[in-house]
């Protein structure tokens, strides 16, 4: 998965630059080339990297439930050396 998330983002990035290379000979052309790789990377690139980050992680870790707040007491609440 990382490898194909990388592959994508150097896709990525070489198609931005392109699409400005483009932009300065016919400047519909550019847009154009930059406006599709902007929408590849926002609606393909970041949910498939903040799948990659949040895969095997539980949700209630980083949330403020009553559970998660004790805990957070209760750690404060110890003497420090």
């Amino acid at each position: 998965m990382k490898k194909i998330i990388s592959f994508l983002l150097i896709c990525l990035i070489i198609s931005v630059s392109t699409g400005f290379y483009y932009k300065s000979q016919n400047e519909d052309l550019g847009n154009k080339i930059i406006g599709f790789s902007t929408l590849i990377f926002v609606f393909v690139f970041m949910p498939l990297f903040i799948y990659n980050g949040w895969k095997g992680k539980r949700l209630s870790d980083y949330t403020f439930s009553n559970e998660n707040i004790q805990k957070m007491k209760s750690k404060s609440s110890k003497p420090t050396k």
